[in-house]
């Protein structure tokens, strides 16, 4: 991500700087050439770094030149566009520490770290970086996906599935001749495999299905190499069908294939399937005799699953209960005897963090079984993951590091970001990419090298922390009771993302306007933001989340041409708010800062919350946002909605939630696939009207009929897999007609047990949250 970002950068800042130095245009297409072919090995190295540190520090040093370029570029530029002579500029751009510095030197610099790194890669014995072959470390994580693929039972202490592999053995085993799929989908770690290995082993299984294969496809896969194994494993591995097996190609091997399972009755688990391609470039190999013939399918992916076999049966792996969590981890401890209480304790609190995945418990409990005494448990329980990947104990921080890596740059950042938040495992993967430096005065100092920073703890530990030589992009404080913050103006001048957190009704300095390069600006804890907010020209997302209070935004925000997303309560109407011409997300704004607005130069909004609003006001300038794909709208305590007849104009809107009085229910239009009806208060049954919208997927009655009977007409509902009924506290009939509701997935009713005793006899069977 830091060198893609960074090429596009030096490429458009080559075609805007068109009276640039001769000499520095050079040195900057000589850098933008080198990143461009660095970045041909990036892929290949991320991979590998989860499990070679040599080749992660190689990583970070490639993206923190990428980062020092786009720094030393956009502060050119905002020199440049000042006034500054581009003489000036080009020699004297940048202040730090109070002195100008020559930015070709900088670009030298960079210059000759590139060499470094390059002269690095051989010295690290990475200078195959971008080939396959050879046992690197990704082929150490491609060799540990097919060995996990292997569970042995034996070893493995079954615990939670039992009803599971009941319910699944009756499908496999049932009287239906058609050759279906059996899907078992779930975060890895949950034992999908181990599900899959117990039921192929089963007894009733083995009697049943005279031919039996396995075979693990994974992220990278080849399709002949799979055909290949599965003929190897119904053949066997003589030398004749090994000869003949190399001179056949693809589609030989498939037909070959077909020949051999279509007489025979055969049962073939497909295990680790990432992709619906995977299996499509199998599937045509097993034919369907109507011999009963099953096929296993486990998967990570949801959609994977799902669109496996349309009449085929999908169970997704759920986490342990934390009863269930315990029995595992003492049945897999070598010596429960040896477990005093407080050792007890202890082991409590960490199995309680492994969050119900069977991997984790399974890892920490061998991890425990060679730890003897309070104290090393003690050590364990303060850097839990830390330790189990010290201690070489690497399958959980892989097999989980799988569904990460799976994601693409940009999602992997999102990922991390959350972990700042969320803290646990995302938390240890961020340091250990040195996307974020996690500061916390008494567990940590900080590092030198990260761009990126968030502060936990106490506001006057945080006086001690010296940030002057960090070349901060973004920096997250959390949880301080103090305002002043800002001390460090200086530091911050290169940020992107400044998410700051105050106790009490702080105030934001002048000399925010002065943070140009920011594009993410959060604060809670604040009330008023100054006028300078209108210099952050490249700002997109600006969120003031006190909630409970009103912010005084300034006249100027209007002019942050940029803005994409404004996510403030406002308390006096925010005027040309229609210059925000680029803003997608309004959330917040309340109905007197929204009846005056002209919305049509807001030709981009696709999410808009409105609160505060009165009967009297007409929102019919909403039909106005043609890509409208979310609207929430909340209604004043005690009043009733407008009119709502403009909702059916929005025709690529996706979500709605409405809260409040509706008085009477307007058409919807066919794109609404979520809908949230809270305190609506309706007389009349609502479900005739939303029963016909062709691809509603989640509906949600909050308080939202005060009738005694829904009746659900034959065929109503057709995409429907998730309602929720909460305080229908008059509901005495639920009628549900002919092929209604019929995919549905989930069902919850909270709260209206005063009335409704008895609920269709087709929802007894689906599954309750």
């Amino acid at each position: 991500m830091p060198v893609s970002f960074a090429v596009q950068k030096l490429g458009d800042f080559l075609i805007q700087q068109v009276s640039l130095r001769k000499n520095l245009r050079k040195e900057i297409e000589w850098l933008r050439n080198e990143l461009l072919f660095i970045q041909s090995f990036l892929k290949d190295a991320e991979l590998k770094q989860c499990v070679d540190h040599r080749v992660q520090q190689w990583v970070f040093e490639i993206n923190s030149i990428a980062n020092e370029a786009v720094a030393i570029l956009e502060t050119y530029s905002f020199e440049a566009g000042k006034g500054v002579s581009c003489l000036k500029a080009c020699a004297c751009i940048y202040r730090k520490e109070k002195k100008f510095y020559n930015v070709a030197e900088e670009i030298q610099s960079l210059k000759q770290r590139i060499i470094d790194i390059s002269r690095k890669r051989e010295t690290y014995g990475i200078t195959n970086i971008n080939s396959n072959a050879g046992e690197g470390p990704s082929n150490q994580v491609r060799t540990l996906r097919r060995t996990t693929s292997y569970v042995d039972d034996q070893d493995y202490i079954f615990v939670g599935l039992q009803d599971v592999v009941q319910t699944l053995l009756s499908e496999l085993l049932k009287a239906e001749p058609r050759r279906s799929v059996v899907s078992i989908h779930g975060m890895g770690g949950l034992g999908k495999t181990t599900l899959a290995r117990n039921l192929y082993n089963s007894p009733n299984i083995v009697s049943s299905f005279p031919t039996r294969v396995w075979i693990c496809v994974s992220q990278e896969y080849n399709t002949m190499d799979l055909l290949k194994t599965i003929i190897k494993s119904i053949q066997g591995r003589t030398k004749g069908t090994l000869g003949l097996l190399e001179t056949m190609t693809e589609g030989d091997l498939e037909v070959h294939l077909r020949d051999l399972l279509k007489e025979r009755k055969y049962l073939v688990v497909v295990d680790d399937v990432w992709q619906r391609e995977a299996w499509e470039s199998l599937k045509r190999a097993f034919p369907d005799s109507k011999n009963g013939s099953r096929v296993i399918i486990t998967t990570r992916k949801e959609d994977v699953a799902e669109r496996a076999d349309n009449r085929g049966f999908v169970h997704k792996l759920r986490f342990l209960s934390q009863e269930e969590s315990w029995d595992l981890f003492c049945r897999k401890l070598l010596d429960v005897r040896a477990m005093v209480p407080a050792m007890e304790s202890l082991a409590k609190d960490m199995v309680e963090k492994c969050r119900g995945l069977p991997l984790a418990i399974v890892v920490l409990s061998g991890l425990l079984s060679h730890r003897g005494g309070l104290d090393k448990w003690q050590e364990v329980k303060d850097q839990l993951w830390k330790n189990i990947i010290e201690d070489k104990f690497i399958e959980i921080s892989c097999i989980l590091s799988l569904s990460y890596n799976d994601l693409s740059t940009v999602l992997k950042q999102c990922f991390l970001y959350f972990g700042i938040l969320l803290r646990d495992l995302a938390i240890q993967k961020a340091s250990d990419t040195n996307l974020f430096d996690i500061y916390h005065p008494r567990k940590h100092s900080k590092s030198s090298s990260c761009i990126r920073l968030a502060i936990h703890g106490q506001g006057e530990r945080y006086h001690l922390l010296d940030l002057s030589n960090l070349k901060l992009r973004s920096i997250m404080f959390f949880n301080l009771d103090f305002p002043n913050v800002f001390q460090h103006i200086d530091v911050f001048r290169h940020i992107y993302v400044l998410y700051l957190h105050i106790k009490g009704c702080g105030a934001i300095p002048d000399d925010i306007g002065s943070l140009y390069h920011l594009k993410l600006l959060r604060l809670r804890g604040i009330r008023d933001l100054p006028s300078s907010i209108g210099n952050l020209k490249n700002l997109q997302t600006l969120a003031v989340t006190d909630f409970g209070y009103t912010c005084q935004l300034p006249c100027e925000t209007a002019g942050l041409i940029n803005l994409r997303h404004l996510v403030v309560r406002y308390s006096k109407p925010l005027a040309h708010i229609s210059k925000l011409t680029s803003l997608q997300v309004l959330e917040r704004v309340c109905c007197d800062q929204w009846k005056d607005v002209d919305p049509v130069d807001l030709v981009n909004l696709r999410e808009l919350e409105m609160a505060n609003i009165y009967k009297s006001y007409s929102l019919n300038n909403i039909s106005s946002f043609k890509n409208l794909s979310t609207l929430k709208l909340i209604c004043r305590e005690t009043e009733s909605f407008p009119s709502l007849e403009f909702v059916n104009c929005c025709e690529k809107l996706q979500k709605l939630k409405l809260y409040g009085r509706i008085e009477k229910l307007p058409l919807f239009p066919n794109s609404i696939t979520m809908m949230l009806l809270q305190n609506s208060k309706l007389t009349e049954d609502p479900m005739p009207i939303l029963g016909m919208l062709p691809n509603l997927r989640n509906l949600e009655l909050d308080g939202a009929y005060e009738g005694k009977e829904i009746m659900c007409s034959d065929n109503s509902f057709s995409q429907l897999e998730f309602l929720n009924l909460t305080r229908l506290w008059h509901l005495e009939r639920w009628s549900l007609g002919t092929g209604a509701m019929a995919l549905i997935k989930a069902l919850h009713i909270d709260d209206c047990s005063r009335g409704l005793k008895e609920i269709p006899e087709r929802m007894k069977d689906v599954k309750r949250i």
